[in-house]
């Protein structure tokens, strides 16, 4: 097949979105298909796969900032790209997004009348979505270009249905399982000092939660000194904010770490005793729950809706509750205490864990893709045969 994917996102500037695009096109490509992205880019790339349309700007969005193509004048580009490649399929992720996606449902069946079209959405927002609740009549037009509907978890999938009710498929992100698997990775030898690590990756925003778990690791170290946090992320305004307040405090046992390589992240993984990811909302999967699962660090998170769809409490991970540093500290002191309680929880997230492996989840979306088109061809006969009754 010749598969196109459609990101909203600035390609060159690393998001959760743009990995499961990458992620798929390697998998895709493997499997002997042809695949190209469109996607607005910021700069110079060497990504013979990618079509750069549209100059991404900023905008704030959910608590963060996305870099999206604002331009109403991207029709010629995208016209272009799709007549020269005929795609078979035109999979856009964020489908509804502003304004790249758009664009290219509004253009893709007039180039080809037998395109499938697939949505992925794999948002989700506390307190609902302005763009969808003011715009919905505009966006509906285009909402019915798409064949075929995917949500990434099921809050995504209540989210999106509040305001365009329909059939989804929910095929959640997927991930790496060996990478962080891998058994002969080495912890990182400064942290192996005989103290309890207490891992934390993501971005410094205040949806991520940061501040939270700063204030509950006060808790856990003053009732067990043996304990370190490793926040581990890109350097941020917001992050050297953090990072000042703990040393004029004078606060122990917390280590800031920036823009750790892909290499290795694993590494980290393998040197925490426990990760603790304690966002406060707008999660509607948590792709850093996965690779703990996978790495099979036990976790602690906070019991939101995105990643109780991943957790179950108790079973291969602990959820406390959201906004609460208490909670968080109570369920993080649980696991310092019980080395036991840790391996039992870790054996059960690397079982979860192959249920979100990429063979998985690219299986299942190739396997959409057939139905799809099989339903797409079996419509235009039946238009044929009902064109030839009425000649």
């Amino acid at each position: 097949m010749k598969i196109a994917f459609v990101s909203p996102y600035d390609w060159l500037t690393p998001g959760g979105v743009n990995r499961h695009i990458q992620q798929l096109t390697e998998r895709f490509e493997a499997n002997g298909h042809d695949v190209h992205i469109l996607a607005p880019a910021t700069g110079e790339h060497d990504n013979e796969r990618l079509i750069a349309i549209g100059r991404p700007v900023p905008v704030p969005a959910s608590g963060s900032t996305a870099r999206i193509a604002l331009s109403p004048r991207l029709g010629r580009q995208v016209r272009q790209a799709l007549n020269e490649h005929e795609f078979d399929v035109v999979h856009v992720h964020e489908p509804l997004m502003p304004t790249l996606p758009i664009q290219v449902l509004r253009a893709s069946r007039s180039v080809n009348p037998n395109v499938v079209n697939v949505g992925t959405f794999h948002a989700t927002k506390d307190g609902g979505n302005r763009l969808y609740s003011y715009g919905r009549r505009l966006l509906k037009r285009w909402f019915r270009e798409i064949d075929g509907k995917i949500t990434v978890s099921p809050p995504a999938q209540r989210y999106v249905s509040r305001y365009f009710p329909g059939y989804y498929n929910v095929i959640p992100n997927g991930i790496e399982v060996p990478r962080f698997a891998d058994p002969t990775l080495e912890p990182l030898t400064e942290f192996e000092d005989g103290l309890v690590n207490i891992l934390y990756v993501g971005r410094a925003e205040k949806r991520k939660g940061l501040g939270l778990l700063l204030r509950a690791f006060g808790i856990v170290n003053a009732r067990d000194p043996n304990t370190r946090l490793i926040v581990v992320g890109p350097d941020s305004r917001m992050k050297r904010r953090y990072r000042t307040s703990v040393e004029r405090e004078g606060r122990r046992g917390i280590v800031f770490v920036d823009d750790v390589s892909d290499a290795d992240l694993p590494r980290y993984y393998r040197t925490a005793d426990i990760f603790c990811s304690p966002a406060t909302g707008h999660e509607s999967q948590g792709y850093v729950l996965l690779e703990a699962l996978s790495a099979g660090t036990p976790i602690v998170a906070s019991n939101i809706d995105g990643y109780a769809s991943v957790i179950t409490d108790d079973v291969d991970g602990l959820l406390a509750r959201p906004r609460d540093p208490l909670a968080i500290a109570e369920a993080l002191t649980a696991l310092v205490r019980s080395p036991q309680r840790r391996a039992r929880l870790a054996a059960a997230g690397r079982k979860r864990a192959d249920e979100y492996s990429w063979p998985r989840v690219t299986s299942r979306v190739l396997s959409y893709y057939e139905r799809l088109r099989d339903d797409r061809a079996a419509h235009a006969r039946t238009l044929r045969a009902s064109a030839r009754r009425h000649d």
